[in-house]
């Protein structure tokens, strides 16, 4: 009736076949399902770990486990962040950089995923720092930024198998525009850096994509296709995702701050997104690259 999925970044260490022993044997788990040979497997359970247990199962080693029930395991929509989620870094602390302010923007960036301050009004502080940038920063932001591990396939198998795809993000659409249509998200929804066509204003349209607007976009799209939030899945990492990560039937915090993990029903600290796939139940031989 329950699943327990163990993985591994695989390209820093291999599942160790013994610790998958000792955890079967902890938890009263069935016969161990590999998914991908040294990476991820399924153990079977007749009753829902908690996550004392399968901490004290794990013994402190560098593995993700995501507990859950079997049933409805893959999901037909995933809403995902952008930044360090999808992409490795924060776009608008790298932005800030061109303006030579990029340590005062990301301490504020810090506490803002961490719950410390409103989103809302961060957002707007950090981005009137910015005004007068001329927009061939962006330009230049957009050249250095790179990928998050299994990003390209987490999100092509999803489409493969017919999910729904959204990148919504409290970033920006000049950003999220270029990765959705370089990665193939079906949608993306995001904030809006005004500009006089020459340099940044130090605005952002409103109304801001915030923590609600990530929570109603994730009921909105499912209710667009038909399907009640438990066929959804969520990956993120601040506290700006944490209310659709606890809404989606899936949510899964990604190397993500304190606040965030504590509270999420799953969390990635070790693996990449291809773990998202593995908590679904795919096997390697399904992912698309």
């Amino acid at each position: 009736m329950y699943v327990l999925t163990l993985i591994v970044e695989r390209e820093a260490t291999s599942l160790d076949p013994a610790l998958v022993g000792r955890v079967r044997e902890a938890l009263g788990g069935g016969e161990p399902r590999v998914l991908s040979a040294g990476e991820a497997v399924d153990l079977p359970l007749v009753a829902m770990p908690s996550r004392e247990a399968v901490a004290a199962a794990l013994g402190g080693t560098a593995v993700d486990a995501i507990a859950q029930p079997t049933a409805g395991r893959r999901k037909q929509l995933l809403l995902a962040d952008m930044d360090s989620t999808i992409v490795t870094t924060e776009t608008l602390d790298e932005l800030a950089a061109y303006a030579g302010l990029k340590e005062e923007i990301a301490a504020i960036t810090r506490r803002s995923m961490n719950g410390e301050i409103d989103f809302r009004e961060a957002l707007r502080e950090r981005v009137a720092m910015l005004k007068g940038l001329a927009l061939s920063a962006l330009e230049a932001t957009w050249e250095r930024t790179e990928y998050m591990q299994g990003a390209r396939e987490l999100i092509a198998t999803m489409r493969a198998h017919g999910a729904t795809t959204a990148l919504v993000s409290g970033g920006f659409t000049f950003f999220t525009g270029r990765v959705a249509a370089e990665l193939g998200f079906h949608h993306h929804r995001s904030n809006v850096l005004l500009h006089d066509g020459e340099r940044l204003t130090g605005e952002v349209a409103e109304p801001i994509l915030d923590r609600d607007a990530k929570l109603s976009s994730l009921r909105e799209l499912a209710a667009g296709l038909g399907i009640g939030l438990a066929a959804t899945a969520a990956v993120g990492d601040g506290a700006n995702d944490l209310a659709m990560l606890r809404a989606a039937g899936l949510g899964v915090a990604f190397r993500a701050k304190p606040v965030v993990a504590a509270e999420a029903r799953a969390e990635l600290r070790h693996a990449g997104l291809r773990g998202v796939l593995f908590a679904q139940g795919y096997r390697a031989e399904e992912i698309s690259a």
